[in-house]
């Protein structure tokens, strides 16, 4: 079998080793092909070359100077691979929650309310929810019972505090939380599960922002008959987070306001129109209980 160096239609010279056909009585000896072509005009006929190639069964991108798509995409792709080359963050393990919390009084009392594990919210302590109520219920002249009225819940987390509230007599409770995860799967069940949920309402956004567009959010009623400030005590500076309370136009006369403090924070003895009527300590937390003046002579009278 002859083959002509001129049946070869390629550029560059190319070496193509493959087996002959066997002969019965002879070994196996490989055929070598040496082929190399320049045509007149400079222009490689490709399509001459490829259909040649095929007749020996021999992959024509092989012997091509330019890449083939396939090739190209494999080298676009092992690039990628090199600048994506950097070490995945492992997954964030989903967050859990527990039942330790329970509604202290009224209708809803020692109804269990979920709480996150973790200390990513940190709910009010029970002792110190108890005497919050206890000091409100006292200085509105009803100690079984909330004096009726609309209830703010600022920070609300797990609205333990805020459920309390309903559960006492409240009518309509606002929850200001900003956690997608915690509204989702911890403020709403627990208002589902404790039955309230009909008389809630959430606003998913920043406390500041609440206070700064209080009509948008609530109507033209914003003032409310309660405000619990709840804030994470390393998250947040009190002197400006109750000035922006206090210039509101959630405080009324008439309003009582809940102020949980740590330790080594100085609290104004009022703020806007409304005097502190208790200070209670509870080892590294503190509670202020502010109300109008009426309800500091009751207290006082009181004690």
């Amino acid at each position: 079998m002859a083959i002509l160096s001129s049946d070869l239609l390629c550029s560059n010279s190319h070496f193509l080793s493959f087996p002959s056909r066997p002969a019965s009585s002879r070994r196996r000896r490989p055929f070598v092909i040496t082929f190399s072509y320049k045509p007149r005009n400079g222009i490689v006929d490709n399509d001459k070359k490829r259909e040649l190639l095929e007749q020996y069964r021999l992959n024509p991108d092989d012997f091509s100077s330019k890449p083939s798509k396939k090739m190209k995409w494999r080298k676009e792709q092992g690039k990628r691979g090199m600048r994506n080359n950097t070490p995945l963050e492992e997954p964030k393990p989903p967050r859990e929650t527990h039942k330790l919390l329970q509604v202290l009084g009224g209708t809803a009392r020692r109804k269990k309310l979920l709480s996150p594990k973790d200390m990513d919210v940190r709910p009010m302590m029970e002792v110190v929810k108890g005497a919050a109520f206890s000091i409100l219920q006292a200085a509105g002249g009803s100690p079984q019972s909330l004096r009726p009225g609309r209830w703010l819940d600022l920070y609300s987390g797990t609205g333990s505090v805020g459920i309390e509230a309903i559960s006492r007599g409240c009518s309509e409770v606002h929850f200001v939380e900003m956690g997608p995860w915690v509204i989702s799967d911890v403020l709403r069940p627990n208002l589902e599960s404790t039955g309230f949920l009909d008389v809630s309402v959430i606003h998913t956004a920043r406390v500041e922002t609440f206070l700064e567009n209080a009509e948008r959010f609530v109507g033209k009623d914003v003032v409310f008959d309660y405000i619990s400030v709840t804030p994470p005590y390393m998250l947040v500076d009190y002197a400006v987070l109750m000035d922006q309370i206090s210039n509101s136009s959630v405080v009324g006369e008439n309003t009582f306001m809940v102020v949980e403090y740590p330790l080594r924070t100085d609290m104004l003895d009022s703020y806007a129109c409304l005097v502190k009527i208790a200070d209670r300590r509870f080892g590294r937390t503190h509670l202020a209980v502010y109300g109008p003046k009426w309800a500091q002579k009751k207290s006082k009278a009181e004690t």
